[in-house]
């Protein structure tokens, strides 16, 4: 235990007139039996509680003991302890998160891990259909390409030469992402059955990892492991979340939110040893020097570098999560200056670890030609304007300024950075700005809505997408400002900024609350806790308890000096009695159950239909047995499923701008005038049936013959129905068989066949206009036996294919 541990006990006893009669129960029980229960020392239960709520008396192994008894001995008798039994390793307490808790708090954040992989498998059945692995939305086909690609490219997880430009094409954008992908299935043998698993489990896999993460993280900031088991509850079951890291959602996102949970996990580590050796000695010195002089300060900073450099080859927009680090530097050196703090020294691993972030970024994009330029070089302008700040900082802290300016000052330098970037560098200035309108400009898609969209009645969007924890999370969100205003918190001081910013990029596009689910987890799960404690279910949150006894000002210039308090790991789970136990389960299943009911119905909105899979594995069929292969057997469709349709039938799904750019167009339009324009590009053409599009569509046009019982005589020529199901139809584009007959000038004669296209059957008529030579024809796209009143003509597959033409004579 710490000094403050002293003063914790102290504290006791002057709050309670009987505080002497009951710290010596509690020490004569524990001397008699070293670990003991509730029932063998005479107290009632108020008194007992805020024992343990205090860390004077704590639970091991399903008992309770004293947490240091030579403390308490040396509070009742007066005398100073013999040896000290300051804590000031804060590795040992760190590893004490893990090590030192109870089968119960293991069982809690196993079973809430569970739930994350749980409420991840919801579309199960959608992604497992037909002996194909049908991963949701459009974009993880293109992740899948890349997989695939380099798998069979490479001779084995050594081979990274496949990952470098120009050789792989991978090295534009997402670089890492693809990496990984291609080296996690190297490693599961590689092949397609691995590359099927990669794309299946990895997001499952590696949201169960960043729970694990966010655990981590929340115990470190909150020394409390309920709140920790309750993070990663609310983390599970964000919807945003569990839908872009549900099974078979390969994607860059997995990468990202993993990368981003490191950076978040190091940075707060690095934040709270230093906070902590601050509240526990005397000297602000002897304690900054402590915190630099340990070996696992700067194995976390390497750590967090790593993550800087990982985070940024991941994903296109990388530098957008790098605004957020840069910010909490500017605001950690304030707050640093405002406790009477070196911000030089405080900040030195984080600038460490920045630059080691920084040099392996660049050292990628130079050797490997991985990323644009001004991408791979952003880490190494945040750390320029860190190294700036930090200096501006620590004149600050030297000249005894106080701090108010500071952080003006430091918009200033952030600005004039930038202003010299655009300067200096004008053509990535212009790539900068070009990717900021592809991002935020862009529309179409259900991702670039706000998250206060209108849609919602802007009241509900958040709920529906990040759960109903969300608006418990914003009200802790404002005790953290309340709390890094007043106090020395650079932890919780990450947090906050990292939620705020991607709070206001969510505002913008809503594709950026998968961001924002990782430190609001964090909040929503602390304020969980906290409401639990309000209505008496559960002991209140250790960051609550003793707010305000922790706190000291310095009237030298009235910045607070902020210590924090010595506070205890609550190490236990704990379970109410009674009826206790049901408001407890019925809070739980109105903030996480219900956030929860909202998963299937976002994931229902990215997964495919049988139907649709179906109509792939016709095309995919049909393809085969015409020998057709890429471009030949190219499938139109609708954007937002055309990669799904291509990788299913040829693998081939690096792109969907083609049906981007022309399928609206040519559903506007008679669908045989497209045949020309298709030039060999088109094989396929799906489209949606849904009966309720007007008669001039393109969709309408194609599929009419099948409500018609034959009376219509103005059948397409190059279309033909390989599956017609409730809600999708698949069609063939074909040069089709040309029926040539003669008769008299002016006649018109009728060409009919039947056609059954899996349980549908309809009959297929064309008419055929006599010329003044004696002679007409007609395309058809069906084989089979056409009648010309009493005449027949057989038409082949291959005729169909081939554009033959048959002649029918008298």
């Amino acid at each position: 235990m710490t000094a403050d541990d002293l003063e914790t006990v102290q504290e006791f006893l002057d709050d309670r007139s009987d505080g002497e009669t009951v710290l010596e129960a509690v020490l004569a029980v524990d001397a008699d039996h070293g670990t003991w229960t509730f029932d063998d020392v005479d107290l009632d239960s108020g008194t007992f509680g805020e024992l343990v709520s205090r860390g004077i008396v704590t639970k091991v192994d399903g008992a309770y003991r004293v947490a240091d008894p030579a403390v308490v001995e040396s509070v009742l008798t007066g005398k100073e302890l013999d040896e000290p039994t300051d804590d000031n390793d804060f590795a040992a307490d760190f590893n004490r998160f893990w090590n030192d808790v109870d089968l119960r708090a293991l069982a809690g954040l196993f079973g809430a891990l569970l739930v994350v992989a749980a409420a991840r498998m919801t579309a199960y059945q959608s992604v497992f259909q037909n002996g194909y692995v049908v991963s949701p939305a459009n974009d993880p086909y293109y992740f899948r390409y890349w997989m695939e690609n380099l798998l069979e490219k490479s001779s084995g997880p050594t081979d990274y030469g496949v990952l470098v430009e120009p050789s792989a094409g991978v090295a534009a954008r997402r670089p890492l992402a693809h990496a990984t992908n291609w080296f996690v299935a190297e490693l599961l043998g590689g092949g397609q059955g691995a590359a099927d698993t990669v794309a299946a489990q990895l997001p499952v896999v590696a949201s169960v990892v960043l729970g694990l993460v966010i655990y981590k993280l929340t115990v470190l900031l909150t020394r409390d492991i309920r709140v920790g088991v309750a993070s990663v509850l609310v983390f599970a079951v964000t919807p945003i979340h569990a839908v872009y890291t549900g099974l078979g959602f390969i994607d860059h996102q997995l990468h990202q939110y993993f990368w981003l949970g490191i950076t978040l996990l190091t940075l707060a580590w690095l934040a709270v040893d230093l906070q902590r050796r601050l509240a526990s000695s005397t000297s602000q010195d002897t304690a900054v020097q402590e915190h630099l002089q340990e070996l696992v300060t700067w194995a976390v900073a390497v750590a967090f570098g790593l993550s800087v450099a990982a985070g940024t080859h991941t994903w296109g927009g990388s530098p957008l999560l790098l605004i957020p680090l840069a910010g909490y530097v500017g605001l950690r050196v304030a707050l640093d200056v405002r406790a009477r703090v070196s911000p030089a020294r405080a900040n030195l691993p984080l600038l460490v670890g920045l630059a080691v972030g920084s040099i392996l970024s660049l050292i990628l994009h130079y050797r490997w030609g991985w990323h644009a330029t001004f991408v791979a070089a952003t880490p190494t302008l945040v750390l320029g304007g860190a190294t700036a700040v930090t200096a501006l900082g620590e004149v600050w802290y030297r000249l005894k300024i106080r701090s108010r300016g500071l952080l003006a000052l430091e918009g200033g330098v952030a600005a004039g950075g930038l202003l010299v970037f655009r300067v200096l560098r004008p053509a990535d200035w212009t790539e900068v700005t070009a990717r900021l309108d592809d991002l935020f400009l862009r529309s179409g898609a259900t991702e670039t809505l706000s998250l206060f969209s209108t849609e919602y009645a802007v009241f509900f969007g958040p709920m529906y997408q990040l759960g109903m924890g969300f608006y418990v999370a914003l009200i802790a969100l404002g005790w953290v400002v309340w709390l890094v205003t007043r106090r020395y918190k650079p932890g919780w001081l990450l947090v906050g900024t990292y939620a705020t910013y991607l709070l206001i990029l969510a505002g913008v596009q809503v594709r950026f609350a998968g961001q924002l689910a990782i430190p609001l987890a964090v909040l929503t799960g602390l304020g969980l806790v906290q409401l639990l404690a309000v209505v008496d279910l559960a002991r209140t949150p250790v960051p609550f308890q003793g707010t305000a006894s922790s706190l000291r000002d310095d009237a030298r210039d009235g910045d607070t000096v902020a210590t924090d308090g010595g506070q205890s790991l609550e190490p236990s789970i704990s379970i109410p009695d009674g009826r206790k136990i049901g408001y407890v389960v019925g809070i739980g299943l109105l903030i996480l159950g219900l956030s929860l009911i909202y998963v299937p119905g976002l994931t229902a909105d990215v997964t495919h239909s049988e139907s649709q899979v179906e109509a792939a594995s016709a095309i995919d069929d049909h393809a085969a047995a015409a020998d057709r292969t890429y471009p030949e057997n190219f499938v139109l469709s609708e954007w937002g499923d055309n990669r799904m349709y291509n990788y299913l039938v040829s693998g081939e799904s690096r792109t969907y701008s083609y049906a981007q750019n022309n399928y609206m167009a040519f559903q506007a339009s008679d669908p045989d005038s497209w045949y020309d324009q298709f030039e060999g590009r088109v094989g396929y053409v799906v489209t949606e049936v849904d009966g309720k599009e007007p008669a001039e569509k393109t969709q309408v046009r194609l599929l009419k013959d099948l409500d018609s019982d034959g009376n219509d005589t103005d059948g397409l020529a190059h279309y033909q129905a390989i599956l017609v199901d409730d809600d999708v139809a698949a069609f063939a584009v074909v040069p089709g068989a040309t029926i040539r007959a003669s008769g008299a000038p002016g006649e018109t004669v009728v060409v009919s066949t039947n056609v059954t296209v899996g349980d549908e059957s309809f009959i297929y008529e064309r008419g055929i206009t006599i010329e003044e030579t004696g002679h007409g024809e007609v395309t058809v796209p069906y084989s089979g036996e056409y009648s010309i009143d009493d005449r027949q003509v057989a038409v082949s597959e291959e005729d169909v294919l081939n554009g033959t033409v048959v002649e029918l004579e008298h």
